[in-house]
């Protein structure tokens, strides 16, 4: 799965350098030249990450996160704000109002990836191609590869992203609708037992491995991966 990065750029150069940059190292850009136009791009589908310029022509970037952070749809969507402003107090405020990370311009492709990769690992990290591994079942986002006691298991692409969530975020319970969000997408609507279904199929790929007990039923919450 890529992610799917939305920057918000008023500078045209910047932003298709940015776009570019971005392309390179392996996610999708979205561009937006104002605040106006990325709430209609948002509206559309949720970015996984928000690459927001401080200066912005109408509504400023910081108003734009103090915007984002008090919807309920877009506050948790991680925000890496970019600016000339390199003084402490204008960083201490950038934070102060919800951003996750914090970039002074001029930046190197180089460290702009390393933040983008360090703030998806803390936010997202089903969306990072770090190869996973728990207890003899090992997943590559890469390769799209799933192994279990060394034993290739094949599935199909959904099955494949719910694993990938579920080894990204291990022994935590989460509820059908969350996994369709988190999975599917929040633009995606079809039924809760959907999910069911999916999980099923899940658990009958891992008995070849005898992984199938990793995923766990708790009753009236959700599903969860654990190793205990």
């Amino acid at each position: 799965m890529k992610a799917n990065i939305l920057i918000v750029e008023d500078e045209s150069p910047i932003l298709e350098l940015l776009a570019l940059n971005i392309s390179q190292a392996g996610y999708n850009p979205l561009r937006a030249i104002s605040a106006e136009h990325a709430e209609k791009l948002i509206n559309e589908a949720l970015p996984d990450i928000i690459l927001l310029d401080w200066m912005l022509p109408g509504m400023s970037g910081i108003d734009f996160a103090k915007k984002l952070r008090s919807n309920a749809l877009t506050k948790t969507i991680p925000i890496i704000m970019l600016t000339a402003r390199s003084d402490e107090l204008d960083k201490v405020k950038g934070l102060e109002v919800g951003a996750d990370d914090y970039i002074t311009k001029p930046f190197s492709p180089r460290e702009l990836n390393a933040r983008i990769k360090a703030v998806l690992r803390r936010k997202a990290p089903e969306l990072t191609e770090d190869i996973l591994k728990i207890n003899g079942l090992e997943l590559n986002p890469v390769s799209h590869r799933v192994t279990g006691n060394n034993k290739l298991l094949e599935m199909g692409p959904t099955e494949f992203r719910l694993l990938h969530f579920f080894m990204s975020n291990p022994e935590r319970v989460y509820s059908r609708s969350q996994l369709l969000d988190k999975v599917w997408g929040s633009q995606i609507f079809i039924e809760d037992r959907t999910v069911d279904v999916h999980i099923r199929r899940l658990r009958n790929i891992l008995t070849q491995s005898q992984h199938e007990n990793l995923i766990q039923t708790v009753r009236g919450s959700g599903y969860r991966l654990s190793t205990k």
